[in-house]
């Protein structure tokens, strides 16, 4: 049993090349990442908080992970991350706005 085991891992990884299977472990691991620092700032907030970081990581690992899907020709993949891609590119847009309409209001007088 651990042999055939070990040997599926050595096919899968032994089927890619390095720099494509070095991409996808990056991919990975950024797109991972944007849940530690969700964690990390709703820990600090002490409430669930969404940072713009979260966004921002969503979009690099969910890029990355699309170019993986693209060399590996792999229709379901390709599909579910270049849907991610719009909803992180829109939130994105939405804080920039927000953003730009805090800056444009006068301060309030008290």
């Amino acid at each position: 049993m651990i042999d055939a085991i070990l040997r599926f891992i050595d096919e899968a990884f032994s089927s890619v090349s390095d720099v494509w299977l070095i991409l996808g472990f990056v991919a990975q691991a950024m797109f991972t990442a944007r849940f530690l620092v969700q964690w990390v700032a709703s820990e600090r907030a002490r409430r669930s908080v969404v940072p713009v970081a979260f966004w921002s990581f969503s979009l690099a690992g969910g890029s990355l992970l699309l170019l993986y899907a693209i060399h590996r020709r792999d229709p379901v993949f390709i599909t579910g991350q270049a849907a991610g891609l719009i909803i992180y590119v829109r939130n994105l847009m939405l804080i920039r706005a927000e953003r730009k309409r805090d800056r444009a209001e006068p301060p309030r007088m008290s």
